[in-house]
């Protein structure tokens, strides 16, 4: 009856997220009187999860696993909740687990939230609240299904440490034939990755010309921040395509979101909705990204970011 938790990896690390949904497992099962079972897959130092609150660590090591696959890693997912027992899984709401949800959902037939925001309201019946309408809403919704999924949104719930340990078991599952073979998978080198970034720095056309770009590096780099660009920007190729985000690119949900630039179309605001504090930084007072924004500042990038990057700097120094 243990709550079953997805723990996302890569090269043998845990995610970020991989350690928010273990936390939010341990919340769930604190209301539901049971303990949280986590599913490493290919992972290293698989006892650490107990420190964010599992109980159990079920360890599978396949080399056909190495690289993403939603009907392998579904079916493993699968066997390990009958396996266990488990009438809720937990998964991020990253791509990998969007693309395995549904999969999992049919499997379990079991009935599948995505956009989690908070623990749940009630476990009888089991009640959690979610982002609607491109994040401008929040529903509660009610799971009535034997078998639940949550997958929850990320950077919501946060990362807390339980201070406890977990057993590690190894799990050998049988890997199904998906018919689809991954030939090679190109990733992106920033030093953040978009996904797991709690603060994201931004940039638009505002910026003129590729050749202005290290001002934003330079600011993501003082706030330890990914950086990120608007879709003309990546459509022009003055940014990588992985640094698109918007409805049609990557969505972000971080904790601090700094857009320098860029106007907001409604495609980009729809995609950084989720993100909790939006700043925005363009010339434009009437530009529609300071409707959406939590502050902004009406000036020239030019101006504005270089004395940003100073005040930041300093402040740095003061408090090292």
């Amino acid at each position: 009856m243990s709550v079953l938790v997805y723990t996302e990896s890569e090269n043998g690390k845990f995610k970020k997220a991989a350690l928010e949904v273990v936390s939010y497992a341990k919340a769930v099962a604190d209301q539901m009187g049971t303990t949280v079972t986590a599913v490493a897959i290919n992972a290293d130092k698989n006892d650490n999860l107990g420190a964010y609150g599992a109980s159990k660590v079920l360890s599978v090591k396949d080399g056909s696993l190495d690289k993403f696959n939603a009907k392998k890693h579904a079916a493993v997912i699968e066997q390990a909740a009958k396996n266990e027992g488990a009438k809720v899984v937990v998964l991020s709401s990253s791509a990998n687990s969007k693309y395995l949800a549904p999969l999992l959902a049919v499997g379990l037939d079991a009935g599948y939230v995505s956009n989690v925001v908070e623990a749940p309201s009630s476990t009888s019946p089991f009640t959690v609240k979610r982002t609607a309408f491109t994040n401008k809403a929040f529903a509660n919704t009610e799971i009535n299904t034997d078998v639940k999924i949550v997958g929850l949104s990320n950077n919501s719930f946060g990362i807390v440490e339980a201070g406890g340990s977990a057993s590690v078991e190894d799990f050998s599952p049988s890997i199904p034939d998906s018919g689809v073979n991954v030939e090679s998978v190109d990733k992106a080198t920033d030093k953040v990755n978009i996904a797991d970034a709690e603060v994201v720095v931004s940039g638009g056309r505002g910026l003129k010309g590729p050749e202005n770009w290290g001002m934003i590096e330079e600011l993501a780099d003082v706030l330890g921040a990914a950086t990120a660009c608007s879709k003309p920007v990546s459509d022009l190729g003055w940014r990588p395509h992985s640094e698109h985000v918007g409805q049609t690119g990557k969505p972000v949900a971080s904790n601090l979101y700094i857009a320098v630039g860029i106007s907001g179309a409604i495609q980009h605001l729809a995609g950084i909705n989720a993100s909790k504090v939006k700043v925005v930084i363009n010339t434009d007072p009437e530009a529609p990204f300071f409707k959406a924004a939590d502050y902004g500042v009406v000036g020239d990038a030019f101006e504005v970011v270089p004395t940003l990057i100073e005040k930041l700097k300093a402040f740095k120094a003061q408090n090292a």
